[in-house]
């Protein structure tokens, strides 16, 4: 059963590779709370809190990847909210670099109006090569 999952999990992680980010920092994450919350039984509070984390993790990996891709496409900032307006997510395309065909998204998240993540990442057309000595 055990090795099962191992397979199921590792053959995710490829299929997706920016869930994985995601879903492995939601879960050590949520794992850790959880195990510190549930005094009685540790074990449970960590496993619970690690499956939670890591599919709220993996989902904003998503909900990022696919945000930046729109928005880099369409060449006009994207925004995404949560249905309770807890959560928000922006992304701002830069300009398109013409020679490698790629454009810079600056993209944030907010949860419960405080600032969580601000990064910048590159959104390239197709495969990017790069010269490498």
């Amino acid at each position: 059963m055990k090795i099962l999952l191992i397979l199921t999990l590792l053959s995710l992680a490829r299929c997706a590779p920016y869930h994985t980010e995601g879903g492995g920092v939601g879960g050590v994450t949520g794992g850790g709370t959880g195990a510190f919350l549930d005094r009685s039984n540790p074990w449970r509070g960590g496993v619970i809190g690690a499956v939670v984390g890591s599919i709220s993790g993996a989902t904003i990996a998503d909900i990022s990847y696919r945000g930046a891709q729109e928005a880099a496409r369409a060449g006009k900032p994207v925004e995404y909210r949560t249905v309770d307006g807890r959560g928000r997510y922006y992304a701002e395309p830069g300009e398109l670099d013409q020679q490698a065909h790629c454009r810079r998204v600056h993209e944030k998240i907010w949860e419960d109006g405080r600032l969580v993540k601000d990064r910048v990442r590159e959104v390239c057309e197709g495969t990017r090569y790069e010269r490498k000595y």
